[in-house]
């Protein structure tokens, strides 16, 4: 259907959403960061609420469709935060619960896509249960989750769950180069790596400049190791960077520095911005020492994806005063 974009790593998903028998009343959706799940959601939701769907996709000509096509189909509902990295709440889930308890007003289904479903506060999955255990007839959720081990146990086992994989590594680059042709091939393939292999992350790294971002942050680490800005002052001048980013830019640079330790293999040290700076410090950093700080990264990393309430800048300056702790000559 025009407007609802068709990504190629999802066509044996969508054969099997669309093939089944008969639809269940949940799917939860899951899978990394940027592998697609809103896409593939919008997509069978247009063709849920489609009055002529065809095997392949919604018709694209009902009133139905044309609604959907306008963003204004009065039986599609989207649950969100009010802002990004906050909490969906009780209070956002029962004026929804209220809204879906009417009639359709299209004749057909109605849709509901919640997003992302792991930062639903536990009173707000709660009062979501009844409606996944007895929704109304012709009502179908799509919750869609990053982190599904976050989910409530009672929210999974009400769903089916529909695992969304990121695509293959050539077909990956294949698409970003479509999307990115202004970029060098090399640009592309370090947009990827940062993204985990993640093309539609890749390209939101790009439309953030997130190539500049890293430049900076790799250049400060270096001023940090060689005495030329201090903690605080990163902290201060990384104030507007992601935080669960920097976070896992510094744990994937503890387990390089750990593996060519075992290895003596430049292949290990990552990308080739970092080499350099890995390969000096893993000369004389303690690996137990290196470990701990390993696990205090994820713990925090998992704590902010949690939406724990910390102080960014607080905890890039520890960070910091411990990476540079870490890296002093013994």
């Amino acid at each position: 259907m025009p407007g609802v974009e068709h990504l190629p790593w999802h066509q044996p998903l969508w054969e099997a959403l669309s093939g089944r028998a008969w639809q269940a009343h949940a799917y939860l959706l899951h899978g990394p960061a940027g592998s697609g799940k809103r896409e593939l959601a919008e997509r069978f939701a247009a063709w849920l609420l489609c009055s002529q769907p065809g095997p392949q996709d919604a018709c694209g000509s009902c009133a139905s469709c044309k609604l959907y096509r306008a963003a204004s189909h009065p039986d599609l509902f989207i649950l969100q935060p009010e802002e990004p990295g906050k909490a969906i709440l009780i209070g956002h889930v029962r004026e929804l619960v209220a809204a879906i308890q009417q009639t359709a007003q299209q004749g057909g289904r109605k849709v509901i896509i919640l997003e992302p479903a792991e930062v639903m506060t536990i009173e707000s999955a709660n009062a979501l249960l009844k409606s996944l255990e007895e929704p109304g007839a012709g009502t179908v959720f799509l919750l869609l989750s990053d982190q599904p081990s976050f989910l409530l146990p009672t929210i999974k086992s009400r769903c089916v769950l529909q695992a969304c994989p990121l695509p293959p590594a050539g077909l990956a680059a294949q698409w970003l180069a479509g999307k990115l042709p202004e970029l060098e091939a090399g640009q592309r393939d370090m947009l990827l790596q940062l993204a985990g292999g993640s093309p539609l992350r890749a390209l939101e790294y790009a439309q953030d400049q997130l190539l500049q971002q890293r430049s900076e942050v790799v250049e400060g680490v270096k001023q940090l190791l060689k005495r030329q800005s201090s903690p605080g002052d990163l902290a201060a001048r990384w104030a507007k960077l992601p935080p669960v980013l920097l976070l896992e830019w510094f744990a994937g640079w503890s387990q390089a520095v750990l593996r060519y330790q075992l290895t003596q293999d430049d292949a290990d040290l990552g990308l080739a911005d970092m080499q350099p700076v890995l390969k000096y410090i893993s000369g004389f950093v303690q690996a137990d020492a290196l470990l701990q700080l390993h696990d205090w990264i994820l713990e925090r990393r998992v704590k902010l994806l949690r939406r724990a309430p910390l102080r960014q800048d607080l905890l890039l300056e520890s960070l910091l005063g411990q990476w540079l702790a870490l890296v002093q000559r013994t």
